[in-house]
């Protein structure tokens, strides 16, 4: 960008003055210690008269920038190993995820997040709660984007109580308002599913520039996460992803599994009944019956 502010004849401050700032600003994103709007790349592209070959890539640039520096305010509660995952989930075209005991990330509700902040150890102070809760919700960005979003969830994290059951009805609800989305689909993997050796391991698959050779594993633990892309590795878990999804009901049944379990909450908190035990292999008392899932 200073080679063509200096190209087109200008001074910090007069290409300050297009975009309405302080010329300090102007200074830091030629520099590359900020980024910059992308309307306001246009005016300045506009006014430097740089040549429209060059234009798209300085957009593509400015984007990029935006979205690696959208997290830099949070690097005190966002782990190292953590970082690298939230530029790939950005760049993604397609992102897979299986989930065993916990909702997914994306999925999760204010109240959901805050409700699992408050059972983390070592204790987070308040600004860090209210850090992390920001950085959840700042994903969920993602499933307004035109990406594939693919989740399979084990019954067993939508059963699971995360707060007080008004926490996981709204946490269910909006788990089925997601998945009606175009670009989502999303199944349950029932309690009475066939069982597989590695299913109990969370794991997310990223793909790029919808190109399968290009497929990374996230694979997170308690304190550290692989990231896998060799090939052996990506065919293991892909072939573990097609055993679950071919063992989950599909989109339709599984949303309808999941408005079913929160009609059950919302009567269960009705009549005090205490946390949500039953399986989806019970008679259900509600109008949607477990048989609607084959």
């Amino acid at each position: 960008m200073r080679r063509a502010r200096e190209e087109a004849g200008r001074t910090q401050d007069e290409a300050a003055e297009q975009i309405d700032a302080a010329s300090t600003k102007i200074s830091r994103l030629e520099l590359g210690q900020s980024g910059i709007k992308i309307t306001d790349l246009n005016v300045l592209l506009k006014y430097y008269k740089v040549d429209r070959s060059l234009c798209d890539g300085m957009r593509d640039l400015a984007r990029a920038g935006r979205q690696r520096g959208r997290w830099s305010g949070y690097r005190n509660v966002i782990p190292n190993w953590f970082r690298q995952y939230l530029d790939l989930e950005q760049d993604a075209s397609e992102l897979r995820w299986y989930q065993a005991e916990i909702v997914p990330g994306v999925l999760q509700t204010e109240a959901y997040i805050r409700s699992m902040l408050a059972t983390a150890r070592p204790r987070a102070t308040d600004d860090e709660v209210e850090r992390q809760v920001e950085v959840r919700l700042e994903r969920q960005s993602i499933l307004d984007n035109e990406v594939l979003l693919r989740f399979i969830i084990s019954e067993s994290a939508l059963r699971r109580n995360i707060g007080d059951p008004s926490i996981m009805r709204d946490q269910l609800a909006r788990i089925a308002e997601v998945a009606a989305q175009p670009n989502v689909e999303l199944q349950v993997l029932p309690f009475d599913a066939q069982t597989f050796g590695a299913a109990w391991i969370n794991f997310i698959m990223l793909r790029f520039d919808h190109d399968a050779s290009s497929d990374v594993v996230y694979v997170e633990d308690l304190i550290d996460a692989d990231y896998l892309d060799r090939p052996d590795a990506v065919r293991a878990y892909t072939g573990l992803w097609n055993r679950l999804q071919a063992a989950a009901p599909g989109p339709v049944e599984s949303r309808d599994l999941i408005l079913c379990m929160a009609d059950e909450t919302r009567i269960e908190r009705a009549h005090d009944t205490g946390p949500l035990r039953r399986g989806v292999a019970e008679k259900q008392p509600q109008r949607r019956q477990r048989r609607s899932m084959r």
